[in-house]
């Protein structure tokens, strides 16, 4: 099996002979040929496979209303004691509501509630207590904000209640892998899902992980769970993958994926790229604080733009989204 990574270029009018990546302002004339086993090698996306180069090329369907050929900003709303960045801060209804409208106001277009933190070592919160959580939050921010909502569980039970609340999308940071219910129940609601790749839980995702292709790995693992919710009935147009930046990976593992995520593209799918914060942006930067790495977090954030990247889901709505309207206006 072969490979395709779109070698994306910006910052001036597409040629002839290149091809508008996503459907977007960006564009590539050449390609990465992937192999396992085999040398990389580069050649004109002219002879890319035609179905391969359709999905590369093709306009991407709105999410929630929203256009995919722009950059969109997914504001992270965490309602847990203890997320890590976070945690704590926002368990308040009210507060998070507070917090929310404010990252519109700032620039997010999406919203995402989360009850349940997926930082490493985190223990499984029971359902209840997660719904506890995000119900009041999400029914609060509906009643003062039709900005799209995006409910970030692992758990059939809590997405239906965030749902009934006014939730929009559905956000598994499993990829659908932890509860059999929560695919046909988002396939049955019809709405947009996100799928993200994790090697194990957040109790044990860092204990040394290891793959065979990080970068191919993910891509196989995103590639089989998209199909499988195509069949239990998820329209393919409304599905978002996510590399999981963090989730179960190390700082080379991280770095490959970001140096070539364009590469997902090749799913036919929008992008979400979620690296706020983290680790790895700490270690680089020798920062232990996560609330100091808003830089870090924007410069790696700008560089998956310049892939494509179609959804950025961050902490520091404000900052990232004065750098995105920067970086579009120079490019």
């Amino acid at each position: 099996m072969s490979y395709y990574r779109p070698l994306v270029r910006s910052g001036e009018a597409r040629p002839e002979g290149a091809y508008p990546l996503a459907g977007g302002a960006l564009w590539f004339s050449e390609v990465e040929i992937l192999d396992r086993g085999a040398p990389a090698r580069v050649v004109p996306a002219g002879l890319v496979p035609e179905e391969d180069r359709r999905r590369l090329t093709a306009r991407r369907a709105s999410i929630a209303g929203l256009d995919m050929s722009t950059p969109q900003i997914m504001g992270i709303l965490n309602v847990t004691p203890d997320s890590f960045s976070d945690g704590g801060k926002l368990a308040d209804a009210e507060m998070a509501c507070t917090v929310g409208l404010q990252m519109i106001a700032d620039g997010a277009t999406l919203l995402d509630v989360g009850g349940e933190s997926t930082r490493p070592g985190a223990e499984l919160v029971d359902e209840n207590d997660e719904v506890a959580r995000v119900r009041p939050a999400i029914e609060a921010l509906r009643a003062q904000s039709d900005v799209p909502i995006s409910i970030d569980t692992r758990k059939a039970a809590v997405a239906m209640e965030a749902m009934e609340a006014g939730a929009d999308l559905v956000n598994d940071v499993s990829g659908f892998t932890y509860d059999m219910a929560l695919a046909p129940l988002s396939a049955q609601a019809g709405v947009p899902v996100c799928v993200m790749h994790a090697q194990g839980d957040p109790a044990t995702m860092q204990d040394e992980p290891a793959y065979d292709n990080v970068l191919l790995d993910v891509y196989d693992f995103l590639a089989e769970q998209v199909d499988r919710l195509e069949a239990i009935g998820v329209v393919r147009e409304q599905i978002v993958i996510d590399p999981g930046i963090g989730f179960g990976k190390t700082l080379a593992h991280n770095l490959t994926l970001l140096k070539n995520i364009s590469l997902f593209h090749a799913l036919g799918c929008p992008v979400l790229l979620g690296v706020s914060r983290k680790r790895f942006i700490g270690t680089i930067a020798e920062e232990d604080n996560p609330s100091a790495r808003v830089p870090g977090s924007v410069a790696v954030g700008l560089a998956g733009i310049a892939q494509g990247v179609q959804i950025l889901r961050v902490h520091d709505v404000a900052d990232t989204a004065q750098a995105v309207r920067l970086w579009q206006a120079v490019r």
